[in-house]
C-alpha cells in the first residue's frame, strides 16, 4: 500500500492505494510546526490531538486483542483501519489488568472486556517442537464470552515480554511466560481470525524454548501462511529508538516469509527528534497526574541539577551511586535526553531516573506521563485518566511504558488488511 501526504489549506491529507488505480483518502485538521514536511506534520498532527476525518464507509474490522494492555497495538491497527476508511470494532478485549480493561475500552470501545489470563480461555494441546509442532487437536475457547463473538477478522496479542527481554538477567529466554506465545497462537487459531497478529520483543527468537519456531510450526499446520520480521518505530517516522518482532499469519494467503519486512520497508520515513514529539509542551506543568513531572529526591535532583550546570547528557561515575558506577551495563541511568534526537526506549522506568535516560532535555525535571505517552505515539486524546477511575502514577508507568507503538501497529495493521485483501483475491480465483 503506497502512501502520499498532502497539505492542503489548513488540512492535512493522506491517500493510501488499496488497489491498482484505487485509492482511499482521509484527511485531519493540520495542528503542525510550520516548514514539516506533510507526512511528518500529519504524524506531530495526530500526536497534538486532530482527529482523523473518516467515512468509515467499509465494513467494521472486527477485532480480538489479548494481553492487550492500555491499547497501543489497538490503537495502531485502529489508525491502519481508519486510513482504507474502515470503522474497527474490539469484539473482546483481554487482560489479567482489569483497570487496563477500562482504559482500553474507553478509548477504544470494546463489546466484551474479560480479564483473565489468556491460557484459562483456550482449550489446544501442542504435538512437537519446531517447525514441525502440530495442534494435537483443533484449539477451543473455554469461555462464555469468547464462545459468543462470532467472526474475527483479526486477532491481535502481545503477550509478556520480561521472559524475553534483555533486561531480565535471572530468567531470560528461560522464563515460562514464554509459553505465552504459544497460548496466544492457539487463542487466534480458536477463534478462527483471517489474520493473527503476535507481538514481541525482538530476542524472543532466542528463547530457549525455541517458541517463535513452534508458533510459526502451529500456524502452518492450522492452515496460516506466516511472514515475520523486526520493525523499528524510528524507521517509521517516530521519535524514539523502539524496536519489536512482529509474526502475522494470514489465511489462504499466500504470502511470502519477506512479506511483512519488505510492506514496513515501503512505509520507510526519516526518523524524528523528541523536539518534534513534545516541544509544544514546554512549561506546561500542572497539578493533574499527566502532565506533572514525578517528584524526586534531593540527591537526584543534585544529580539533575549537575547535568545542566555541566552541559551533560550523561552522568560522570562520582556523581552516581555505586551500583551504577563502572562495569554497569546501564550507561544511560541518571541521563538527560537530546532534543535534537529520537528518545530512547521508553520503559516503564521513566519516572524514575535511576532507570533510564528519563530527565528532560531543557527544564530541570524528569519527563511527565503526557510526554512519555506523546513519544510513545499516543494522542492526546488518548485519555489514560479518565474521571472515575482511581488512576496512580505507577498505573501511568505500566500503561504508557509497556505499551506497543502505535507507529509500528499502523504499519502491521496495513499490512494485515493487505493480507486479507490477497486471500480475498485467493478465494475469489479459487472459486472461478
Amino acid at each position: 500500500m503506497h502512501e502520499t501526504y498532502l497539505r492542503i489549506g489548513t488540512k492535512l491529507t493522506r491517500q493510501v492505494q488499496v488497489a491498482p488505480g484505487k485509492s482511499q483518502e482521509t484527511s485531519l485538521v493540520n495542528l503542525a510546526d510550520d516548514g514539516l514536511e506533510p507526512r511528518h506534520a500529519w504524524w506531530q498532527s495526530l500526536l497534538r490531538g486532530s482527529q482523523v476525518l473518516s467515512t468509515g464507509d467499509g465494513a467494521p474490522l472486527r477485532i480480538v486483542d489479548a494481553f492487550c494492555g492500555s491499547g497501543g497495538l489497538a490503537l495502531g491497527l485502529s489508525l491502519a483501519a481508519q486510513a482504507i476508511n474502515r470503522k474497527v470494532e474490539f469484539s473482546a478485549i483481554i487482560d489479567t489488568d482489569a483497570a487496563a480493561l477500562d482504559i482500553h475500552s474507553y478509548n477504544m470501545g470494546a463489546k466484551r472486556k474479560i480479564a483473565a489470563s489468556a491460557a484459562s480461555l483456550v482449550d489446544f494441546h501442542v504435538l512437537g517442537l519446531g517447525d514441525s509442532a502440530r495442534f494435537g487437536y483443533d484449539p477451543e475457547t473455554v469461555h462464555a464470552d469468547l464462545d459468543k463473538v462470532g467472526s474475527i477478522d483479526v486477532f491481535i496479542a502481545g503477550p509478556p515480554c520480561q521472559g524475553h527481554s534483555n533486561l531480565n538477567n535471572h530468567t531470560r529466554r528461560q522464563d515460562p511466560r514464554n509459553d505465552l506465545y504459544v497460548t496466544a497462537v492457539a487463542l487466534g487459531v480458536a477463534l478462527n481470525a483471517r489474520v493473527i497478529i503476535i507481538e514481541n520483543v525482538p530476542t524472543v527468537q532466542n528463547s530457549d524454548s525455541d517458541v517463535v519456531a513452534t508458533a510459526v510450526g502451529l500456524l502452518k499446520s492450522a492452515g496460516y501462511a506466516t511472514s515475520m520480521g523486526v520493525i523499528k518505530a524510528d524507521n517509521l517516522g517516530a521519535a524514539q529508538r523502539r524496536t519489536r518482532h512482529f509474526l502475522i499469519a494470514a489465511k489462504e494467503a499466500a504470502i511470502e516469509p519477506d512479506y511483512l519486512t519488505a510492506f514496513a520497508d515501503s512505509l520507510k520515513a526519516q526518523s524524528m527528534p523528541l523536539s518534534w514529539a513534545i516541544g509544544d509542551l514546554l512549561d506546561l506543568q500542572s497539578t493533574d497526574l499527566i502532565n506533572s513531572s514525578p517528584a524526586i529526591t534531593p540527591v537526584n535532583a543534585e544529580r539533575i541539577k549537575y547535568l545542566f550546570e555541566h552541559d551533560l547528557y550523561d552522568l560522570p561515575d562520582a556523581q552516581r551511586p555505586d551500583c551504577h558506577k563502572n562495569g554497569t551495563s546501564y550507561t544511560a541511568v541518571y541521563g538527560r535526553m537530546h532534543w535534537d534526537r529520537p528518545a530512547q526506549t521508553i520503559t516503564t522506568g521513566f519516572g524514575t531516573p535511576g532507570q533510564g535516560r528519563y530527565v528532560h532535555p531543557i527544564e530541570r525535571r524528569l519527563i511527565t506521563p503526557r510526554e512519555a505517552a506523546r513519544i510513545q505515539g499516543f494522542p492526546d486524546w488518548f485519555n489514560f485518566a479518565p474521571s472515575g477511575l482511581a488512576v496512580k502514577r505507577r498505573h501511568l508507568a505500566k500503561w504508557i511504558g509497556d505499551a506497543v507503538h502505535p507507529a509500528l501497529g499502523y504499519a502491521v495493521g496495513l499490512a494485515a488488511l493487505r493480507a486479507m485483501q490477497i486471500e480475498d483475491q485467493h478465494r475469489i480465483q479459487s472459486a472461478a
